[in-house]
């Protein structure tokens, strides 16, 4: 799992979010729910991009039934942020993310956790075995027996 003595060279992808105005909390820092919406959809950014996933219509769907984070610095709106990816475990239906969330340009995250999908029919909402491109795509972010499939590092 993550820890806070990670850096940016720790993760093999990184998808951009940008705080909202609303993100912020009366403490006047981004709400610890926050954090995970902002993981949730850099994860399915990924998943669109590098998977060839269509959430509007694909048969196969991911659904999060376990999620943690470790938060270890505040943001706040207006920072830019960066979620950084890796794989942690690829199962036959199921994938474990470690996630951290980076404020833009630093090397340490302000938080850390995973996040875990499982593949599932969309109708049945029965596990699955993970579809070939998506697959692919975790594979090549996987830290797994440290086998990264030579496309990232």
């Amino acid at each position: 799992m993550p820890d806070a003595t990670e850096t940016r060279a720790d993760y093999f992808d990184f998808q951009p979010v940008q705080t909202r105005w609303n993100d912020n909390d009366l403490y006047g820092h981004v709400n610890n729910v926050v954090y995970y919406a902002y993981v949730d959809t850099a994860v399915n950014k990924f998943l669109v991009e590098a998977g060839g996933f269509d959430p509007h219509t694909a048969p196969v769907i991911g659904i999060c039934p376990e999620s943690h984070c470790n938060f270890l610095k505040p943001v706040a709106y207006p920072e830019k942020l960066e979620v950084g990816l890796r794989v942690g475990k690829l199962g036959n239906s199921s994938v474990r993310y470690e996630v951290a969330v980076f404020k833009d340009g630093e090397q340490t995250p302000a938080a850390t956790g995973y996040f875990v999908h499982v593949f599932v029919d969309r109708e049945s909402r029965r596990p699955v075995t993970i579809p070939d491109a998506i697959r692919a795509a975790l594979a090549g972010i996987a830290v797994e027996g440290d086998v990264r499939n030579g496309t990232h590092g």
